[in-house]
C-alpha cells in the first residue's frame, strides 16, 4: 500500500526554509570562517526592524524556494510570501543577535527529550520552582504585540536576556509562529503554543540552569559585549 504524503503547508515551509539558512550560517560562525562571522554580523544589524528596511540583507536572505511550489502544494499568495518573508527576517536577524560572541550553536532543534520553544527558554531563565514575574509579563508582552514590527522588537529584548544566559532556542520553530502569527486568529494560537511550552518544562538537572544565574527582566536595556570577532 503506498502512503500518500500531504504537500508542505507554508508554515511548514518557512520552518524548514529558516533551518536551511541556519545551518550552514551557524557552522560556519562557530568555525570562525570570515563570510558567515561577516553575515552574522550584517544580519544582527536588521533585528528588531522590519524586513524591507536593509537592502543589504536582501542578498543575503535567499526567499526564492518561497516562489517554487513543491509536489501538490499550491502556489504561495502574495499575501502568503509577505508573511512569509517577514517571519524569516525576523527569526533570521534575531538568531544572529543570540549568536554573537556565543562559544556554542544558539539555535538548536525543539524535540521531545529536549525543549527549545520561546515558552520553554523564558522559562529556564527563572530558578527552579519559581515563577519569575517580569520575565513572563516580558512573554505576555511579546504576545500581545500590535503588529509584526512591534513583536519583533519586544522579542528582540528576550532574545539579549537569552543570549546573557546562555540559553538557545529554536528559530525555525520560531520562524514558524511568527508566520501563523500574522494570519487571522494566528497570534492566539500561537499565544497558546508559548504558553504551552512556558508551562510545560521542568527543570531536571542542574546542566540545564544558567551559569551564572537567572537574567534579570528588570534591566530594560541589557547590554551585550561584543568579542573582536563580532566587533563589526
Amino acid at each position: 500500500m503506498s502512503t500518500v504524503t500531504a504537500p508542505p503547508t507554508p508554515r511548514k515551509r518557512v520552518t524548514e526554509l529558516t533551518a536551511h539558512h541556519l545551518a550552514p550560517l551557524q557552522r560556519g560562525y562557530l568555525a570562525d570562517q570570515s563570510r558567515e562571522v561577516a553575515a552574522l554580523a550584517r544580519l544582527r544589524r536588521g533585528a528588531g526592524r522590519e524586513a524591507g528596511q536593509l537592502p543589504d540583507l536582501w542578498s543575503l536572505i535567499d526567499t526564492s524556494p518561497l516562489h517554487v511550489t513543491p509536489g501538490d502544494a499550491r502556489p504561495l499568495h502574495e499575501s502568503d510570501l509577505v508573511r512569509a518573508e517577514d517571519a524569516l527576517h525576523v527569526a533570521l536577524t534575531l538568531w544572529a543577535l543570540h549568536q554573537q560572541s556565543r562559544p556554542t550553536g544558539m539555535h538548536q532543534p525543539d524535540r521531545p527529550d529536549s525543549r527549545r520553544g520561546l515558552g520553554t527558554a523564558v522559562r529556564r531563565m527563572m530558578k527552579p520552582g519559581e515563577i519569575d514575574e517580569p520575565l513572563r509579563k516580558r512573554l505576555v508582552r511579546a504576545g500581545t504585540a500590535s503588529d509584526l514590527t512591534s513583536l519583533a522588537q519586544r522579542l528582540r529584548d528576550i532574545v539579549v536576556l537569552l543570549r546573557r544566559a546562555d540559553i538557545p532556542l529554536d528559530y525555525a520553530l520560531l520562524a514558524g509562529q511568527l508566520y501563523t502569527w500574522q494570519l487571522p486568529g494566528g497570534a492566539d494560537i500561537v499565544r497558546r503554543e508559548w504558553g504551552r511550552s512556558f508551562h510545560a518544562w521542568h527543570d531536571k538537572s542542574t546542566a540545564e540552569k544558567p551559569a551564572d544565574g537567572p537574567a534579570s527582566a528588570h534591566d530594560e536595556t541589557p547590554r551585550t559585549t561584543d568579542t573582536d570577532k563580532d566587533a563589526s
